[in-house]
């Protein structure tokens, strides 16, 4: 038995008040529908086909080569969704229906589902709420067999104070489920095709359907509004920041942290309150994260010290090196071990040498340091002429005084020193002393303005 998946994208989400498509909604960092879509890929299936309807264009342009394609031309409800998905796939396939608005469950979870449809007839995942109200409610035979599902709108007064719900996940054989949306009604509040309804027609026909509950509650909240939408938010990042705490990273408080990608932190890792992770980011052996950074598609090297509100994005630190406060290290950017970028500096497309120093009010652009450098206070490399980028050259041990212009390409030989002050458009020596300078001058004759006599 082979494994297709569809997935139900086609809504509107009115609710969101946001002209995007709601299975683009943001969470951690990535659109709704990603997380589903990664979600079944880890089972392997033969087919995903998603479903699209409302915002189709934007959706299309946001799914992965890999995925079919299927639209809705008018959105008739759930039901109406899978019947515009389930033509070619083989009867003798398992097809696991999710939904693009609910993100987060787990692979495990989904496996789960599939494994408790082969050994039946079919398997829905259920979960028990405080308050269901809204939600599909789950109806038992006296056996405890799952016997239908009833819509909030159609249920009476002792079926919404059921708390067991439908979350929209099911999993049946492909033959079951096309013969039974080709035969759905829609006689009921919403005037829709309702799937849920199916579930009843399996089970009116002798079929036995199990019911499966995720681990977490989280997995399984849809996102309907901004509110939702946000509460799933702060569900998946105390989640992920549990898993941290389990590994041994310390957190100076788990309710601030917010991971949108994937984060590696090895042992004795210390991060601070406010932090933001985008993308990949590794976090070597001892490294310590002070308050309110941001750091995107990081390696950060054992030992290494990213003082509070600096930004790191496509950078990458050797052991032991230091880094702000307030310091911009942008893509390109490679520190070598015991290297320090200090407070106010920003770099782009640089390689600094291990040992080397840059520790105020600096910019390092296209620029190649050598070990144990001194960059000086307001030193700029000039490399954009308005046309091209051109590169810099620092030597091993070079002393770059404060306030210095290194007008690119330029080299500065090792163990040079230039000049505070210094506008450089020329080659420095290795091991001298450059320095450009207008000579200073005092008029002992000059008169200050309010000392002047009027006209």
């Amino acid at each position: 038995m082979g494994l297709s998946v569809i997935v139900l994208a086609a809504g509107e989400g009115k609710r969101m008040r946001s002209p995007r498509p709601k299975v683009l909604a943001d969470l951690a960092g990535r659109p709704l529908i990603a997380h589903v879509l990664e979600a079944a890929a880890a089972l392997q299936p033969a087919r995903v086909r998603v479903v699209l309807g409302h915002g189709a264009d934007a959706v299309r342009a946001a799914m992965p080569d890999e995925v079919e394609i299927r639209l809705q031309p008018e959105q008739r409800g759930t039901g109406d969704a899978v019947a515009c998905a389930i033509d070619g796939i083989p009867d003798d396939d398992l097809v696991l229906v999710l939904c693009g608005d609910v993100p987060l469950v787990r692979p495990a979870s989904l496996q789960a589902l599939v494994d408790a449809a082969t050994a039946a007839d079919g398997a829905l995942m259920t979960v028990e709420l405080a308050d269901p109200t809204g939600y599909g409610r789950i109806l038992r035979a006296p056996d405890g067999a799952l016997e239908r599902i009833v819509e909030h709108k159609d249920a009476d007064a002792d079926e919404r104070a059921i708390g067991e719900i439908n979350t929209g996940l099911l999993a049946l054989p492909a033959a079951t489920l096309a013969r039974h949306v080709d035969v759905l009604d829609n006689d009921n509040a919403q005037g829709e095709y309702y799937l849920t309804d199916v579930i009843g027609a399996v089970r009116a026909a002798g079929g036995r359907i199990e019911a499966v509950r995720p681990e977490f509650e989280w997995e399984v909240q849809g996102v309907n509004s901004p509110r939702q939408l946000a509460d799933l938010e702060r569900a998946w990042q105390r989640h992920l920041a549990g898993q941290l705490l389990d590994a041994g990273v310390c957190l100076r408080d788990p309710g601030r942290i917010d991971i949108r990608g994937t984060l590696t932190a090895a042992a004795d890792v210390l991060i601070d309150v406010g932090c933001v992770f985008e993308g990949t980011v590794e976090l070597g052996p001892g490294v310590r994260v002070g308050a309110h950074c941001v750091l995107r598609d990081c390696r950060i090297g054992a030992g290494t010290t990213i003082e509070p509100h600096s930004q790191l994005d496509g950078s990458e630190t050797g052991e032991h090196c230091r880094v702000g406060p307030f310091a911009r290290l942008r893509p390109g950017t490679v520190l070598a071990g015991r290297a320090r970028v200090g407070n106010f500096v920003e770099t782009k497309n640089a390689a600094v040498g291990m040992g080397s120093k840059i520790n105020h009010l600096s910019y390092i652009g296209d620029a190649e340091i050598g070990r144990e450098a001194n960059i000086g206070a307001g030193t700029i490399t000039c490399n954009y002429d308005g046309m091209r980028k051109h590169r810099t050259v620092i030597g091993d041990g070079a002393f770059i005084g404060s306030d210095t212009q290194l007008v690119a390409p330029v080299t500065v030989g090792a163990g040079a020193t230039i000049g505070a002050g210094s506008t450089i458009t020329h080659d420095a020596p290795a091991g001298q002393l450059t320095f450009s300078r207008s000579r200073q001058r005092t008029l002992s004759n000059w008169v200050p303005p309010s000392a002047r006599e009027e006209d």
